[in-house]
């Protein structure tokens, strides 16, 4: 089976005790789809940062990469807010666990926390843009030209995707189904939209016009 050192661009999973404790973490309370795409925002965000000349911690973009979805889980199906914050929130208390510097616990929750904003993480601290940059990759192929085929290839090789596109949509439906008010203004109300009969999509505009302000 392939390894990490496969990958002919020399990335590698940080050796380190958190690194390690959130793969075991991630393997073990999600799915293998979401644990095989959480490693490849990870190698796809190493790549590109290294296309983009961006200096970062491969620990806390590892650590940002395996929890950024972990707020699908069914245990968070109930909070009353976005998966993002709630897999943030779980990051955050991982790395405090494990004594990292509140700078980078803000790092990894940010990073997390802002992975389906496009537009404003690429303007922020490397390991912030590179999970949205590993995670649209992934997703939506956004610069997919921009990783040599050999390099995507050994990715893919280690961690395949297999009916990708379709499970990781029922995945996102699964995960947000059932506090549909927290995609109002979001990406996931798209994936609501499409994967959910009867679902309705919040209106800014209407909301606008309907608030109890007289103008």
């Amino acid at each position: 089976m392939a390894t990490d050192a496969d990958i002919r661009a020399g990335v590698r999973v940080p050796d380190t005790k958190p690194a390690r404790e959130a793969t075991e973490l991630v393997r073990e309370s999600t799915s293998e789809l979401i644990y095989h795409h959480s490693r490849r925002v990870y190698f796809f965000g190493s790549l590109q940062g290294r296309n983009r000349g961006l200096s970062f911690d491969p620990e806390l973009l590892y650590i940002g990469a395996m929890f950024h979805d972990l707020g699908l889980n069914e245990k968070f199906h109930t909070s009353g807010r976005r998966f993002e914050v709630d897999g943030a929130d779980e990051a955050r208390r991982f790395l405090q666990a494990h004594g990292l510097p509140e700078d980078s616990v803000r790092r990894v929750w940010t990073a997390i926390a802002l992975h389906t904003t496009p537009g404003i993480p690429e303007f922020m601290e490397p390991e912030v843009a590179l999970v949205t940059a590993g995670v649209e990759y992934d997703v939506l192929g956004i610069g997919y030209a921009d990783i040599p085929a050999s390099e995507r290839e050994d990715v893919v090789s280690l961690h395949p995707r297999p009916g990708f596109k379709k499970r990781i949509l029922a995945a996102f439906a699964d995960g947000v189904r059932h506090k549909p008010e927290t995609t109002f203004g979001n990406v996931k109300a798209d994936v609501l939209q499409h994967c959910v009969p009867g679902f309705r999509r919040g209106d800014f505009v209407r909301t606008i016009l309907d608030s109890p302000w007289a103008e």
